[in-house]
């Protein structure tokens, strides 16, 4: 009879079933029993190694935890569900969700986490790609299943994050087109014939985000001190389901079959007919009696540094006491129809502007005002930061109006001139060659001959003497 193995030493042995079987003790699992694993192989020497790369592991606290490893579906919704909600902003958190759903699971769903390997991936972004997505796209999903793999590689679910192998498309930075400060007066200048004035002087004047301009409030602003506080922003979220079960609460809803060729019914959606429900769809939570979490709601800026005051320029302390003797009396003239949320830009009937009127209406604009096509972004932070530099205020002034947290992210948003660029090469070039001087009048060759002749020259020279 052998002797009994020392504690933590792994066993080798040739099993009935022709397989070379190992067994490694890893420690104890959360219960307080043993944690051994297995693992077998064709050979001595392969089992061998097998053994040698657990026992590794083991010891360097690299071991992957025990149990069976779930699925890259099921742990993209644990990660959701559990971990990235309590980080995350609920827009953000939307956008994980909208990616997991439409291009995760689909790509690489069905493969348990342990089993993922980095041509997986590249399979998917390459799919991806030729579908017509954005390299752009492609970069944020990676980052998406990156960040995922990531928290599973730090609690030993997996051994290796197999992303960090992956190098992503390269996306081509876009290029920012703000207006020019004849465009942008023009661009105010149609804005003045419309009830909005004072949401656009703000959007383009000072450089406020969208959702910022939309969800300022007057208790956060002081026009004594002349300052805006953006504690606040206005976003559109996803509605959630608030019922026990999501794919009957939708069956109503539920389409299982692809639109025909031709088909009427979603006619004027943009991106066309919506693609057919899963077998298991939890969508339309919109339609759900009990939901949650969604439509236009008040929700705070990204960054701290976001709700930093900024300060009004003075002259608009007047269109901004009209603007509120306006909203005042629209309140009266709505009487009992009136819905107070103590917006500074608001609908008739007291209700914020809703984001996408508020996009149609900048497009509107920019015809109105014979401006190319242009990003909302363009027409506000980016020309606001761009005419700030035009003005001479330094880039950290800059960063600290558009409320940013480094300066390299300042500088994205300040695109420089071509007129500006040509004067300072000018002034440039003057300094390491001034401009020369004008010619000195020096003396002139005459061409009249003189009336002496030599003889008289040298008589003349005689008698000086």
């Amino acid at each position: 009879m052998s002797p009994r193995k020392p504690n933590m030493e792994s066993s080798i042995y040739l099993g009935s079933d022709g397989w070379w079987h190992g067994r490694v003790t890893m420690g104890v699992k959360s219960d307080g029993s043993p944690d051994r694993r297995h693992r077998r192989a064709k050979s001595e020497p392969e089992i061998k190694r097998k053994v040698k790369e657990l026992e590794r592991q083991r010891d360097q606290g690299r071991a992957p935890a025990a149990g069976r490893k779930p699925t890259v579906e099921a742990w993209m919704g644990t990660y959701l569900t559990d971990i990235a909600s309590l980080k995350l902003k609920p827009r953000s958190l939307d956008d994980y969700w909208s990616k997991t759903r439409n291009d995760i699971i689909p790509g690489v769903g069905k493969h348990r986490i342990d089993k993922l390997q980095a041509e997986h991936l590249e399979r998917m972004y390459r799919a991806m790609l030729d579908a017509g997505h954005a390299p752009s796209h492609v970069v944020k999903v990676h980052r998406i299943l990156s960040r995922a793999l990531k928290i599973a590689h730090r609690r030993r679910i997996i051994g290796e994050n197999v992303a960090t192998l992956v190098d992503p498309p390269s996306v081509d930075e876009t290029e920012a087109n703000p207006f020019t400060q004849e465009e942008a007066k023009a661009f105010l200048e149609a804005a003045a014939k419309r009830p909005t004035l004072m949401r656009w002087i703000v959007g383009v004047g000072m450089g406020f985000r969208q959702g910022e301009t939309l969800g300022l409030r007057w208790a956060y602003v002081d026009l004594e001190a002349e300052l805006f506080r953006p504690e606040w922003q206005l976003q559109r979220l996803t509605w959630r389901h608030g019922c026990a079960d999501p794919h009957v609460c939708g069956g109503r809803l539920h389409r299982f079959e692809p639109c025909p060729p031709h088909c009427t019914a979603h006619k004027g959606y943009k991106r066309g007919c919506p693609k057919p429900c899963s077998k298991t769809c939890t969508k339309h939570a919109s339609s759900c009696p009990q939901r949650k979490e969604g439509g236009l709601t008040f929700t705070r800026p990204k960054t701290k540094k976001s709700r930093n005051a900024v300060p009004i320029p003075p002259v608009f302390i007047p269109f901004l006491i009209d603007h509120r003797a306006q909203q005042e009396a629209m309140r009266e003239a709505a009487g009992e129809l009136w819905q107070e949320h103590d917006v500074v830009f608001c609908r008739p009937d007291g209700r914020p502007l809703d984001p996408r009127a508020d996009y149609a209406e900048f497009k509107e604009l920019l015809e109105e005002a014979g401006i190319d096509d242009r990003r909302l972004y363009d027409g506000s932070r980016h020309t606001a930061g761009t005419i700030l530099n035009e003005l001479g205020v330094d880039m950290p002034t800059i960063m600290e109006i558009l409320r940013h947290t480094q300066i390299s992210q300042t500088r994205r948003y300040v695109k420089g001139r071509s007129h500006l660029s040509k004067d300072a090469m000018r002034r440039m070039g003057e300094f390491f060659v001034p401009p020369s001087a004008p010619p000195v009048q020096g003396p002139t060759e005459t061409r009249t001959e003189t009336p002496d002749t030599r003889a008289a020259r040298s008589q003349r020279r005689r008698r000086i003497r």
